[in-house]
């Protein structure tokens, strides 16, 4: 599943709203969500950061648990740089000694886990008609899929600003923690509108031979 840019906006904002005695559910997940949507971060490797794991100054994040065992540094923008500062001032008010060195944490000052995560994202979707009402989860896009859509959304875009991507998309898959190149390929071919894209491109190229 692709989200689009206003399922993103209205999956922040809903998350934003949860609430908690403390107040802090929803500042948590509101950015955590936030985060996998603009670095395409695997929900493992974002609930895994500690808060030595994040460079608030400089705005790069070291994913040390990632899959295959691989570590990498992943830049974010100056927007998502200032939102994570934002999330670790209010999380550092409400929860001044926490049990854990975890970035993201849970209001009992523990570090939020994968399943509970997942359980409030379905709840979110829910609640803003990405999955039907009525069951416990409810079948329906995924936190998975946010890295999907960062993914695709950056090959749509290299496209469309003319670049090679050929060249370029040795970049995303480290970006994306890829073991293989091949496997940021399969974004091309399983998404019609790259496939479209790539193919245009093929076809400008053989034109040009001609």
């Amino acid at each position: 599943y692709i989200y689009s840019n206003i399922e993103i906006e209205q999956i922040m904002r809903t998350a934003a709203k949860l609430a908690s005695p403390k107040e802090l559910r929803g500042c948590t997940y509101s950015t955590l969500f936030g985060l996998l949507a603009v670095t395409g971060m695997r929900i493992g490797e974002a609930i895994s950061l500690d808060r030595d794991d994040v460079d608030l100054v400089e705005g790069i994040l070291h994913i040390r648990r990632a899959k295959w065992g691989k570590s990498r540094l992943v830049p974010v923008s100056l927007s998502t740089q200032i939102a994570l500062k934002a999330y670790a001032e209010a999380r550092d008010r409400i929860i001044p000694h926490p049990a854990t060195q975890a970035f993201f944490l849970l209001e009992r000052g523990s570090r939020v886990t994968k399943c509970v995560a997942e359980w409030t994202f379905a709840q979110v979707s829910k609640s803003i008609g990405l999955r039907p009402q009525g069951k416990r989860w409810g079948k329906g896009p995924r936190l998975h899929d946010m890295r999907h859509r960062f993914a695709v959304k950056t090959l749509i875009d290299w496209y469309r600003a003319g670049l090679d991507v050929e060249r370029e998309i040795p970049k995303l898959a480290t970006y994306l923690g890829h073991v293989s190149v091949n496997d940021t390929y399969w974004y091309i071919e399983a998404v019609p509108e790259l496939l479209q894209l790539a193919t245009e491109r093929l076809g400008g190229r053989q034109t040009a031979r001609k």
